[in-house]
């Protein structure tokens, strides 16, 4: 590899950099598919933290958005912070294709190419090395279970498939997921894999390192775990099974088994939350239906109906009590290797703040999402098939009532809220990042507004 140049800069000089990466950061951003800020022009671009990981690699916090630089453990006001690593060379490279970002015009870092060092096989294999051993550089502090050694020399893949992060397959034997959306404290997708490998519960591949940084807030930058290299997602296997005409009931009933077996250890893991109080999260559902609608004109004519769904949760029963979930379920987040389902992904909604995401919430919000996800599946092909939506929903609730001890089918006000307040997330999350899906979740927001169930 050509030469690069080393860079160190100080805190105080953290401006300089931007105004040679300011611009080319402005271009590449929008059109990378885990920044959330497609729907509203890129302007303010800051700074927030500068690393050095090894030569050639930068480590970069960049704020986006209005407001100023907070201070340690703040929100960020009006923006997001987002996580980049960037390589910078002397000379361009074909061999980059796609990961190339540009060519530096200005300022200290002028006639360098700059390019997405997640990309590179290279700087991919030094920080695997990194997460090997516990130890630090500027900031970022890196972490690992001696327990479970990582091996050396692992051959790394960047997966391609669309998320909301980066992850790295090491020789599909561990796969790290390095978030791209950074928010202040422990992110669940650590927090809750590592507490319930101390439970042991075996639905979930436990974490073996990770790392973090110390500014300018505490927060998690990415976690490595075994790569379930036999395994298949449950929405492949669920559009593999549409295509071919086949029956998918008996895989929900099971996928039912493991969501319950999953929100048993949690319960277990975690304090158990506040006794469920409908009129606060009804209220919390109405606030999200009125901003999704102020962002997405095609929901306004159903706002009046969808509301009906929330203010029925005032006369039904609480349900179970509230507890750590998931928090984005659905057939995505699923893996099946053999016969056995496994559960992943415990990081959220990721236009939720953390604190919500590692807050106690009903597990029927779990359920909900899941039950949504059969509806996705079911309308990926032409004619839809509602049928088998239906039959798979009826045997994931069966499969989930038979380990967690209640039936989710008897507490038909409460799913139906979840359902809609589901529904209108992913019509926002939709039309933010996949506008030709944007179909999808309006033809159940119709349904659930007008037929209300």
């Amino acid at each position: 590899m050509p030469k690069t140049a080393p860079l160190r800069p100080r805190r105080t000089q953290l401006a300089e950099p931007m105004a040679s990466l300011g611009g080319l950061l402005r271009e590449w951003l929008p059109r990378q598919r885990w920044f959330a800020g497609k729907d509203r022009p890129l302007a303010d671009l800051g700074l927030l933290s500068m690393t050095e990981l090894f030569p050639g690699c930068l480590h970069l916090l960049v704020h986006t958005g209005p407001g100023t630089v907070p201070a340690p453990g703040a929100t960020l006001p009006g923006g997001d912070c987002y996580q980049l690593l960037l390589g910078v060379r002397n000379q361009p490279s074909p061999r980059l294709g796609r990961a190339l970002i540009g060519r530096v015009q200005e300022g200290s870092l002028a006639g360098l190419t700059v390019y997405d060092a997640l990309q590179d096989p290279r700087t991919a294999q030094l920080l695997l090395e990194r997460l090997r051993h516990s130890g630090k550089a500027g900031p970022l502090r890196f972490g690992c279970d001696p327990s479970r050694p990582v091996p050396a020399g692992l051959a790394p893949r960047l997966l391609d498939a669309e998320q909301s992060n980066s992850s790295l397959v090491y020789g599909d034997e561990f796969i790290l997921k390095v978030f791209r959306r950074i928010q202040p404290g422990v992110n669940p997708d650590l927090e809750v894999p590592d507490a319930l490998a101390r439970q042991g519960c075996d639905r979930v591949p436990a974490p073996v390192a990770w790392f973090r940084t110390t500014h300018p807030y505490e927060a998690t930058l990415g976690v490595l775990q075994p790569f379930l290299h036999d395994a298949t997602d449950g929405w492949t296997l669920a559009l593999d099974a549409l295509a071919s005409g086949g029956d998918f009931t008996a895989q929900a009933h099971e996928l039912g088994r493991a969501t319950a077996d999953v929100h048993v250890a949690l319960a277990s893991a975690f304090p158990a939350g506040a006794p469920g109080e409908n009129g606060r999260t009804a209220a919390a559902m109405t606030e999200r239906l009125t901003a999704a609608a102020h962002c997405v004109p095609a929901l306004r004519p159903f706002v009046p109906g969808l509301r009906t769904a929330f203010a029925a949760l005032t006369t039904c029963d609480v349900g179970p009590p509230a507890q750590r979930i998931h928090g984005d379920l659905h057939l995505g987040q699923v893996l099946r290797a053999g016969r056995d389902w496994f559960v992943i992904d415990f990081e959220g909604e990721p236009s939720r703040p953390l604190a919500e995401r590692r807050s106690a919430h009903s597990p029927v919000r779990d359920i909900a999402g899941m039950l949504r996800s059969f509806d996705y599946a079911a309308r990926q092909r032409r004619p839809w098939r509602p049928e088998w939506a239906r039959r798979c929903r009826e045997a994931y609730c069966a499969g989930y009532a038979a380990r967690a001890g209640w039936d989710p089918r008897k507490k038909h006000g409460l799913l139906r809220a979840y359902e809609t307040d589901r529904a209108v997330y992913e019509v926002l999350y939709e039309a933010r990042h996949r506008p030709d899906w944007l179909p999808v979740p309006m033809a159940a927001i119709e349904r659930l507004a007008v037929r209300g169930d």
